[in-house]
């Protein structure tokens, strides 16, 4: 099998498993914030239990994840403690990409470079070796691109169309050998895009450099959710309404305009004087169910009402993100899919 034999599904096709990586990072978790933040994962944790399994990466910590889901009522039956250490918890991003072959449905893994984010917090040398762990625990064949991707910097349809950002992508601090083409090469080779629709850059207080998971998701082959922020005044409101624009631009597959939803921003979320990236696009889509970031927010019950209109068959899962935020980082950023084939039932 080569790569161009596979493509990547699209997020709310069936799901075998989700995975985590538990939080313990001191440095992005200093004090009683590590506490807080694994009261946000128990109650994600909580939310996929019975919907599809949870496979938590906790190498070393089993003992304290264990005893912390039993006190919040999850029973042992609704996940997995995988034996394999973590620098941090982000999944979505260290985590494998999973890909399903054409002809016959059946499941690999990508194992793409992971730099956190351009070599800004070191080490994550533990957090680059996940994908091939994983692999290996699940019995799945394995695909080696050689450069660096992150699974929060792009978005598919599953049916060919793949949304990414230049700030992150094109950012020398991560590919710097390679060219626009080049990396269109990449994403076209191993996870089959065969449409590559870029915008510009992502929110204040995002420090992945523009991830496409916090402005903008695609929903089917017709449709796009994207944020959007209505006070002129707030820092994010220029760079929202040029991606806004650029959307505006794009086509479907069969050539026609998208359908495009706003999504609200919340109120800016300050700590110690920086702004945390906020953002209800943020979401992740498990099997029969949307779990939402919301923030104790007004614009939390439009960001609901618009996600139940536009995912009529799944169940709405608000859940606090507040503490999860201090990580730069939401639901989206800590959960990665590994899709169902005839290979993972």
């Amino acid at each position: 099998m080569t790569p161009t034999d596979y493509h990547m599904p699209a997020e709310w096709a069936p799901h075998y498993a989700t995975l985590l990586s538990w939080p313990r990072n001191p440095a992005t978790w200093p004090g009683d914030k590590l506490d807080k933040v694994e009261q946000v994962f128990a109650a994600l944790v909580s939310a996929l239990a019975g919907r599809e399994r949870v496979l938590i990466n906790a190498g070393g910590i089993e003992a304290r994840v264990s005893a912390l889901l039993t006190q919040a009522g999850i029973s042992p039956d609704a996940y997995t403690l995988l034996p394999f250490v973590t620098n941090d918890c982000w999944a979505r991003d260290h985590g494998p990409i999973g890909v399903a072959h054409r002809p016959t449905g059946e499941i690999a893994l990508t194992d793409w470079g992971y730099n956190a984010w351009g070599g800004k917090y070191p080490p994550f040398d533990a957090d680059d070796r996940i994908p091939a762990q994983v692999a290996g625990y699940l019995g799945l064949p394995v695909l080696t691109p050689g450069i660096i991707l992150e699974g929060g910097s792009i978005e598919v349809d599953g049916a060919g169309t793949l949304l990414t950002t230049r700030s992150c992508l094109l950012n020398p601090n991560r590919n710097p050998h390679l060219a626009q083409a080049e990396i269109e090469g990449y994403l076209r080779q191993y996870l089959g895009a065969g449409r590559i629709l870029w915008l510009e850059d992502g929110i204040i207080g995002d420090d992945t450099d523009g991830h496409i998971d916090d402005l903008t998701r695609l929903v089917g082959t017709e449709r796009i959710l994207t944020i959007l922020e209505g006070n002129l005044q707030d820092e994010n409101y220029a760079v929202l309404q040029e991606n806004f624009a650029a959307l505006q631009t794009f086509t479907t597959p069969a050539g026609k305009p998208y359908r495009i939803d706003t999504l609200p921003m919340p109120a800016a979320l300050v700590v110690d004087g920086e702004r945390l990236p906020a953002s209800y696009a943020n979401y992740y889509i498990a099997n029969g169910a949307i779990l939402l970031p919301v923030f104790r927010d007004p614009n939390d019950a439009a960001a609901i009402r618009l996600l139940e209109e536009a995912f009529p068959q799944h169940e709405i899962v608000p859940i606090d993100c507040r503490h999860l935020l201090w990580g730069l980082g939401g639901l989206h950023c800590v959960t990665q899919q590994i899709p169902a084939g005839p290979n993972l039932l």
